[in-house]
């Protein structure tokens, strides 16, 4: 919720108002409201579910990808502390936009290092409370449930865990209109490990050659009966966050069509 006057109480008291039980953190680098912010999420029956660690601690600056993963330690301290349900980074990009295309970004050598590098970050915290999962993207690993999959096996560590959002591997007309069988696979191979989930839409313009946008859930074709069936499946507190938006209302908007969803399908959130 975007807020004039944000304090612990404001903060806490506007989710709950709006029928939110789970947000991102609330604080970045100044951790000092971090205790009067978690005790407010606690009076009002808040989860603070995600912390962003969002940064490329796979550049091939050496200097930048040191600064990444200091960052995402930090990160991960902080999600630990809290007891987030996971600290989330995407894995990054061997190119000059740290979250954009390369064409080494899938190559073997490049899935090797984000197995190194995510050892790294979990390795100095040994998060017991929390995980370190990496948001999927179009153009680097992991980019679907398979890729996702080999990278749990490879890191083998218990503090990796899996975070799903299911508009950012929708990148071809037959994966748009196929996206509810994507869902359900991805369940079906990683469901056990997912800990939190970001809601966002998708919607498909008829201009050459593809345009893929991104929009307000509800307006785009993202199956969302199959997404919050197998959500529902899951542990009660692993977290669905609405993300990306520019207003209130466009957040309520998407909360109404979420919750409607799941009332059609017998789904009480």
């Amino acid at each position: 919720m975007f807020l004039d006057q944000k304090n612990p109480d404001s903060w806490a008291k506007a989710l709950r108002e709006a029928g939110f039980r789970a947000t991102t953190c609330p604080v970045d680098d100044d951790l000092s409201a971090l205790d009067d912010y978690m005790k407010a999420a606690s009076d009002y029956d808040i989860l603070i579910s995600e912390v962003g660690a969002w940064s490329n601690p796979i550049s091939r600056d050496e200097r930048t990808r040191r600064e990444a993963i200091a960052y995402c330690i930090q990160r991960l301290e902080l999600a630990e502390r809290i007891g987030a349900q996971a600290c989330v980074n995407i894995a990054g990009s061997r190119g000059k936009q740290w979250d954009g295309p390369d064409p080494d970004n899938f190559s073997d050598d490049t899935f090797d290092l984000i197995v190194e590098t995510t050892r790294e970050i979990i390795d100095a915290v040994k998060p017991e409370r929390t995980v370190f999962a990496l948001e999927m993207m179009p153009w680097v690993f992991p980019d679907s449930a398979d890729t996702y999959l080999a990278l749990h096996k490879a890191i083998d560590r218990q503090g990796f865990g899996v975070h799903f959002d299911p508009v950012n591997i929708i990148s071809s007309p037959r994966a748009y209109y196929n996206n509810g069988a994507i869902i359900r696979d991805f369940f079906t191979k990683l469901g056990p490990h997912i800990r939190n989930c970001h809601a966002k839409d998708i919607l498909l313009g008829g201009k050459l050659t593809v345009h893929l946008d991104e929009v307000v859930p509800g307006r785009g074709l993202l199956d969302y009966r199959t997404f919050l069936a197998e959500l529902n499946k899951l542990h009660p507190d692993t977290t669905l966050i609405i993300e990306h938006l520019s207003t209130n209302e466009q957040y309520l908007e998407a909360a109404q069509y979420i919750r409607r969803t799941a009332k059609d399908i017998g789904i009480e959130l």
